[in-house]
């Protein structure tokens, strides 16, 4: 039996918007509390693991509220869009006005906790990172529970991995994943290894989902601090999982062996409750020699500040200029 742990106890109090960020960013923070300063996120509890009618229409409903929050950045994307169906998924190919890489791909995998985020947001997602690199942008809009849980996901990811290779030259490839995205990425790659495939240029990571069992030490000290993700995914982890195990590296790839991925960036931020996954995958990386950067930007929660402030936009830089490195091979 473990020892006894007795913790830290904490006083009661309110934790304010730094100063140490931009106004943006504050006012971002500002609007994702109610009155009582309760994270509106947190109000929204998912359905019991059983309730596959509730389920169905909290996906239904998410979806909608991702397209609808996407709709407004869709006004102002340039690339041209045609989505076609690789096994059992569409992937919505998004192609920049001018591209900065006539060869280059980027194999998005779009977020949504492993259920959501599916369908429009996907498909201007990929037209969203095709203008921000300049690179033809394959979206996986990858099947989801309750209708399709574990494996789907991942054999529609590495079915599109495959289709993209039979374009590209793993030279010419970089995959980025956020959130659940970035747990698909690795997994995913995990798989392909053991295939035989070969690795791409460089992988991105946003806040990877990468630990299902989430034991990492932020699912507590940033739980109703993150105020885009205030609560645990565990319900929708064990969704998604079926009945496997959730230490497994298919389903938590933190866990595998991860020799030989490409040079990885990750992102997170101080207030992000996947903190612990994107700090412990970094460390994870190193130690089996993979060539990993990490970006960690104050106060901001899981996802990001929703764009448009100087934090979103430095991020991009760094997103930019770390594909394109790796696209120069150097």
């Amino acid at each position: 039996m473990d020892e006894q742990s007795f913790g830290v106890r904490l006083p009661a109090g309110v934790l304010p918007a730094p100063r140490s960020i931009s106004a943006e960013a504050r006012a971002v923070l500002d609007r994702l509390v109610d009155a009582d300063g309760v994270a509106i996120n947190a109000k929204h509890p998912m359905p019991g693991l059983e309730d596959r009618d509730g389920w169905v229409r909290m996906k239904a409903a998410v979806d909608e509220h991702y397209a609808a929050g996407i709709k407004g950045r869709a006004g102002s994307v340039r690339a041209s869009v045609e989505t076609v169906r690789v096994g059992e998924a569409p992937v919505h190919i998004a192609t920049p006005e001018t591209a900065t890489s006539a060869a280059g791909a980027y194999l998005d995998l779009h977020g949504g906790a492993l259920v959501f985020g599916g369908g429009e947001a996907c498909r201007v997602g990929a037209q969203i990172q095709a203008d921000l690199h300049g690179l033809r942008c394959y979206g996986v809009d990858y099947r989801t529970p309750p209708e399709h849980p574990y494996p789907a996901a991942l054999e529609d990811t590495l079915a599109a991995y495959v289709h993209v290779l039979e374009r590209h030259k793993p030279s010419d490839v970089v995959i980025g994943g956020r959130s659940a995205g970035g747990n698909l990425a690795v997994a995913m790659l995990l798989r392909a290894r053991e295939a035989g495939l070969p690795m791409p240029a460089g992988l991105v990571l946003l806040s990877p989902e990468v630990d299902l069992t989430e034991s990492g030490d932020s699912f507590a000290v940033n739980r109703l601090v993150d105020l885009m993700l205030p609560l645990p995914l565990r319900a929708a982890n064990l969704l998604y999982a079926d009945g496997a195990d959730l230490s497994d590296p298919a389903l938590s790839p933190l866990f595998g062996e991860l020799t030989g991925l490409p040079p990885t960036l990750l992102q997170s931020g101080t207030r992000d409750l996947f903190l612990s996954n994107t700090v412990r995958m970094h460390r994870a990386l190193r130690r089996a020699g993979v060539l990993a950067e990490l970006h960690v930007f104050e106060a901001m929660p899981h996802g990001g500040f929703l764009g448009g402030t100087p934090e979103d936009l430095e991020l991009s830089g760094e997103l930019v200029r770390f594909v394109h490195t790796c696209l120069r091979g150097s």
